[in-house]
């Protein structure tokens, strides 16, 4: 009878597409890390299509909440890894580097066949390098936006990772000129159903007034960004007055009392997603990031603004290669939304551009034609209609096939240790 070490190996695919398997099938370990929320949601759908085609997938490593729901093992809370900006990184270094021992430290013990790192470059590319040089096999789920500044990190990503799953339509061939084996997969929030609720219901719900037009608030996914976006949000919800209903989803990397902590007795509702807040608001006001991309596909027009410490913007400026900062401008090549930044970013300019798309008129229309386009673009067309991470699961299950390539270990110096 084989021994319980035997590593596990995938026999064969058969014609429904689905992988068959040894009669002694042994548990594989992948190591997966996302820091950020938005990473954390897709981690957990990854983990979901993958295992919907091998359930003897085992999976630990940094994440949240809907990760370890779907079958992670939490080694690291992914809410402490949520830092923003160049000098709150510096000053967080310390914890993050106790965090990152922590979960190289997991690895030796588990002994991982591949890893899986998603976004939040900072700290995942550390995680692929050393993965890479224990001989590990690394994939890199929405790859960090190394396009729109650091243009040379793009070497990092050749030297560490053996497969780049890409979420943005253009990424492809961004990376692959650069040497990286990319694929374009498709955005995952593209495959998220539209809110069942009704407006009546969701109203009820959350004790919102169903008659009054709805604003979504959206400053961030981090304590630190959220401390630099709120308050102006606020301040220019206070000047629109109380014709409107407020909504502030609250992100899983943060907790309901700092926020209402920093909201104090403005009349602002937290609700625990944003999706149906999005869906039936008739405007948001969104922080760069991917809530900008939720809005887009939730059809919600919206003002995007983002602020750094002065600091932070000094440094980063001068490295930004791209023309616009929002995702949907990007993606568009063209302003489809206003985008506020650092001193532009003002409680009357938010307000004086919502005034333009909150009532019907030319400027809500061109912004809502706008966003369908930047959701036809977000979907891969896919005749066989497999979302983002069943395409994503696919690919990495094709790397533990037997056959597939194992990476060459990294020299000792290679690695941060």
């Amino acid at each position: 009878m084989p021994s319980k070490s035997l590593d596990f190996r995938v026999n064969s695919v058969i014609p429904n597409g689905h992988y068959s398997f040894p009669k002694y099938n042994v548990l594989v370990q992948i190591l997966i890390s996302a820091g950020e929320a938005s990473g954390e949601m897709y981690g957990a759908q990854l983990i979901e299509a993958l295992r919907r085609r091998d359930p003897s997938l085992q999976f630990f490593g940094a994440g949240g909440d809907r990760m370890h729901a779907a079958g992670c093992e939490i080694v690291v809370d992914a809410k402490d890894l949520a830092v923003v900006g160049i000098t709150e990184i510096l000053s967080h270094l310390p914890k993050i580097y106790g965090l990152f021992r922590k979960l190289i430290r997991a690895a030796d013990a588990k002994h991982p066949k591949l890893a899986i790192v998603i976004d939040s470059p900072a700290f995942n590319w550390r995680v692929a390098r050393q993965m890479r040089k224990r001989g590990i096999a690394v994939v890199y789920y929405v790859c960090p936006q190394f396009w729109a500044w650091r243009q040379g990190r793009v070497k990092l990503l050749r030297k560490y990772i053996n497969q780049a799953l890409v979420i943005f339509p253009f990424e492809e061939n961004f990376y692959r000129v650069h040497g990286v084996n990319a694929t374009f997969v498709g955005h995952p929030l593209v495959d998220l159903p539209t809110p069942e609720i009704s407006r009546m219901h969701y109203a009820a719900q959350q004790a919102l007034d169903h008659v009054k037009p709805w604003i979504t608030l959206m400053p961030g996914s981090r304590r630190k960004e959220v401390g630099m976006n709120l308050p102006t949000i606020l301040e220019a919800a206070a000047m629109l007055g109380q014709d409107y209903e407020f909504l502030l989803p609250v992100a899983r990397t943060l907790e309901s009392s700092f926020l209402k902590e920093l909201t104090g007795n403005r009349d602002v509702h937290l609700v625990p997603e944003a999706l149906p807040a999005l869906h039936h608001s008739r405007a948001g006001i969104i922080a760069s990031g991917t809530a900008t991309v939720e809005a887009a596909l939730m059809g919600t027009p919206f003002v995007m603004v983002y602020r750094v410490s002065p600091l932070t913007y000094a440094l980063g400026k001068p490295r930004v290669k791209v023309s616009h900062y929002a995702m949907v401008n990007l993606i568009a090549d063209e302003e489809v939304v206003p985008e506020l930044v650092q001193h532009e970013f003002t409680a009357g300019n938010i307000v004086g551009q919502l005034r333009k798309i909150i009532p019907d008129g030319e400027p809500r229309t061109r912004m809502l034609q706008g966003l369908a386009t930047v959701k036809a673009k977000l979907k891969k067309p896919d005749p066989q209609g497999r979302r983002a991470s069943e395409r994503a699961a696919e690919v990495i299950l094709a790397m533990l096939k037997p056959g597939a390539a194992t990476p060459d270990p990294l020299p000792a110096s290679e690695a941060w240790s």
